[in-house]
């Protein structure tokens, strides 16, 4: 089969605005994670306390209190819809690479089954299902990788030179 369109053909000042693209939903992208480490919550006890607060423990620095259902909703509709968006645009641009079909499937369809483990797992530990929290870092991480990952695939083909046709 035939790739509908290869990265590596686009003219030049488009693989610069691709680049660009990138360059900037990278940036976002970390800050949501250096947010996530601002909050304690790139550690299972710290996701548990970000959503259900603290406000039984005697030993706090910060006091944090279990956000309300309106929240919860609106953090997960909001996170699950953008993040969902930016994997769907990053695996169109993965689809363009001349990586294996089987990574570029892996890379294109993961992330979105993170997303829903993710922040369905946040659900369910706003519900006091704690044990989530392991699941959430976990499907986290993969969602992090897999986003790396498609990055560094892309930006490889757009640095290559086009492919000769006859």
């Amino acid at each position: 089969m035939k790739p509908y369109f290869i990265l590596r053909n686009f003219s030049k000042p488009f693989k610069a605005f691709l680049f660009a693209f990138l360059f900037v939903l990278s940036v976002g992208y970390f800050t949501g994670l250096f947010f996530v480490a601002q909050t304690d919550s790139n550690k299972p006890a710290g996701i548990v306390e970000n959503y259900n607060g603290n406000e039984d423990s005697e030993e706090i620095s910060v006091m944090k209190f279990k956000k309300g259902e309106r929240e919860m909703l609106t953090i997960i509709h909001t996170h699950v819809l953008s993040i969902g968006f930016i994997f769907a645009l990053l695996g169109i641009l993965v689809w363009g690479t001349q990586i294996p079909t089987k990574w570029k499937t892996f890379l294109t369809i993961e992330p979105f089954f993170s997303v829903i483990v993710t922040f369905g797992g946040i659900y369910l530990i706003w519900l006091e299902y704690t044990l989530m929290a392991y699941f959430v870092m976990f499907s986290g991480i993969l969602m992090t990788l897999s986003f790396v990952a498609g990055v560094v695939v892309v930006c490889v083909d757009l640095i290559k030179s086009p492919i000769e046709t006859l």
